[in-house]
């Protein structure tokens, strides 16, 4: 209950301005300078909307306690705060892989693999993207190990040659028509 009377009043500014400074300084002690003043006006606020709660023997005591509570939660408050901050700092940190290059060399690969012949084609994704045996792959295409061995291998290098040859044509570099076709430029 807020004090509506004047003597009220009046005993809430003089306990103000008896306890203002040595508040000022405890809280200073324990949150700093710059947040001390906001403690102490808390500290007040809070003993003015609980103005008949105080007692009237021991009045700084309770205004200690308040602050001290007041305190509690500015440390609290700053803790919540610091790693919130810190946490915001490490999620800024993570940086976003562009997986662009990824897709550009996943679609490169299908593109030259659609290319090979379907016997190699089976093969290749047999052993490579299924992840079957030898012996399974060979029981699979109804051949000897051997067989398959040699179908894999085979397979294998011309997928590797037309992967690269697709990779010497991105690298190669752009070439300029000639401003002078099939003449030599004299100055």
């Amino acid at each position: 209950m807020e004090p509506e009377h004047t003597a009220d009043r009046q005993r809430f500014e003089e306990l103000f301005d008896a306890h203002y400074a040595e508040l000022t300084r405890f809280a200073s002690r324990r949150v700093g300078a710059d947040a001390a003043g906001d403690v102490v006006a808390a500290t007040f606020l809070v003993v003015w909307r609980r103005f008949a709660e105080l007692p009237a023997d021991h009045p700084r005591a309770w205004l200690y306690a308040t602050a001290r509570q007041v305190i509690a939660n500015e440390v609290r408050g700053r803790t919540r705060w610091d790693r919130l901050t810190a946490k915001a700092a490490g999620i800024a940190d993570t940086r976003v892989e562009d997986h662009a290059a990824q897709v550009d060399e996943q679609l490169r690969v299908r593109a030259v693999l659609d290319r090979l012949s379907p016997a190699d084609q089976e093969v290749l994704r047999l052993i490579e993207w299924d992840g079957l045996e030898v012996a399974e792959a060979a029981l699979v295409l109804r051949c000897s190990r051997t067989a398959l061995k040699v179908r894999l291998h085979r397979a294998r290098r011309r997928f590797a040659q037309r992967l690269l040859a697709t990779e010497d044509r991105e690298t190669a570099p752009v070439r300029r028509p000639s401003i002078i076709a099939g003449g030599s430029t004299t100055s």
